[in-house]
């Protein structure tokens, strides 16, 4: 089986921390909204494209994605101290922060504002690539294969991610055939009308 690869996108969608409790709340992931900053183009996620993959994901929620700093919740098919949901926006997570020093350093960063945006983990079960440019391409993703974290982030860096390209190096293969097929049927007309000419012009001593 083909091993799939583990993605991160960031979503600029502010994340929250109540003020009179530790509670901390945000969006790791938007539905059909175009993203940007991503090197090969835009991509949206479908709207169900998270559908049967919560109950069967063991999903922690991290500082930038950093398991070695330790563990701010978790879920592991449900709700342990990690809520998950699927709304109309997108997938929402909250929990309540630690009484831990990374706890207490997400806490602060995000009511002073230095921590604002999300991020998720995950990889792809089904895309599709669609080139809309020279070197521009539009991804559309169906389906989540699995979801591994949720992650308030201290800055978005999509330079940094790696996107499974798959889906991509198909298309591309597809489009260079489909070249190939109209070069070798202009070549196979020319021919004919070249030897048809040909043709006419002995008959008429031309």
């Amino acid at each position: 089986m083909e091993e799939k690869k583990k993605e991160i996108r960031n979503v600029s969608y502010r994340v929250k921390a109540d003020k009179e409790s530790r509670t901390i709340e945000g969006y790791a992931a938007l539905f059909n909204v175009a993203s940007d900053g991503l090197w090969f183009g835009t991509e949206i996620i479908e709207k169900n494209a998270f559908d049967g993959v919560l109950e069967k994901s063991d999903v922690f929620a991290l500082l930038n994605h950093d398991l070695r700093r330790g563990i701010l919740a978790r879920w592991k098919m449900k709700e342990i101290s990690l809520r998950l949901t699927i709304d109309e926006i997108g997938l929402k997570y909250s929990f309540e922060a630690p009484q831990t020093a990374l706890g207490d350093e997400l806490l602060e960063n995000i009511r002073r504002g230095e921590i604002y945006e999300s991020s998720f983990a995950f990889t792809v079960e089904d895309d599709t690539w669609e080139k809309v440019g020279e070197d521009m391409w539009k991804r559309t993703i169906h389906k989540i294969g699995e979801l591994f974290d949720v992650s308030p982030v201290y800055s978005a860096a999509y330079s940094s991610t790696s996107v499974y390209m798959r889906g991509k190096e198909q298309t591309d293969a597809i489009i260079e055939e489909q070249r190939k097929r109209i070069a070798d049927e202009e070549k196979r007309i020319n021919e004919a009308l070249n030897s048809y000419w040909e043709t006419i012009e002995k008959q008429f001593n031309i």
